[in-house]
Parts: structure tokens; sequence; C-alpha cells
């Protein structure tokens, strides 16, 4: 067994795409028209074979409050691995992400927390 799609839950699915592709730099991997929404993943250009994300539009209302829920507390919804997390923050930054938390060092990690523009926050790891 093995992780094949995980979801992200946005609210836009269109600013989503923009931001996971065009900042973050994935790739898009599937675009179904589904009535209201669509079907909408991405993937690491890194693995494009890999591990899906779904970009899954919030109309089911508790996942609201549960998103709003742990982006007040500052919880990231997901987390992604990066090779050089101060060169991304770098990168990142100037491309003009919010970041809640600049790269931080924290046992054998080192730690960044950023705003997804969707309602979310997505922390970067880097082993170190």
């Amino acid at each position: 067994m093995k992780i094949g799609l995980t979801s992200i839950m946005v609210n836009d699915q269109d600013n989503a795409l923009k931001f996971y592709t065009d900042i973050l730099g994935f790739i898009k991997k599937q675009d179904i028209p589904m009535g209201k929404h669509r079907w909408l993943t991405v993937a690491s250009a890194e693995e494009p074979d890999g591990v899906q994300i779904l970009l899954e539009p919030m109309e089911f209302e508790p996942s609201k409050t549960y998103q709003k829920a742990l982006f007040d507390a500052g919880i990231p919804i997901n987390a992604f691995t990066v090779a050089d997390i101060d060169a991304e923050y770098e990168r990142l930054n100037k491309a003009g992400v919010t970041f809640g938390m600049k790269p931080t060092l924290m046992g054998n990690v080192k730690v960044a927390r950023l705003e997804d523009t969707c309602g979310n926050h997505i922390q970067l790891i880097q082993m170190v």
C-alpha cells in the first residue's frame, strides 16, 4: 500500500492552481470538469508520477470551519520537503508569498510556514 493521492481544501480552485503551479512549481496533472467544480490535481515537478494533491473545493460546510480553525491556530494543512529551505524562502518571498514563520531550526529539521492564498498554511521542511 502506498499514498497516491492526498487533498488540500481550497476556497478557490483557479487561485489554488495558479499558486501551486506558478508560485510553488508543481505541475497540473488532472483537470476534469465535475459540474460546478473540477477534479483538479497537481504533482511535484521533481516526481511527476508521484503523489498527487487534489485541490479540493470546500462545499461541505464543516470543512470551512475546520480550515478556518487550522489557519487561525497557525497549523499547516500539509508539509512539503525541500532541499534548501533558505533558498526556497528567498525565492518565494521575492514572489510575494506571505510567511508566518521564517526558516527556523527545530532539532534535526529546519521549517518555515507560508500561506497558500487559498485559506491554508503550508509547512516547508528541510532535513539537516
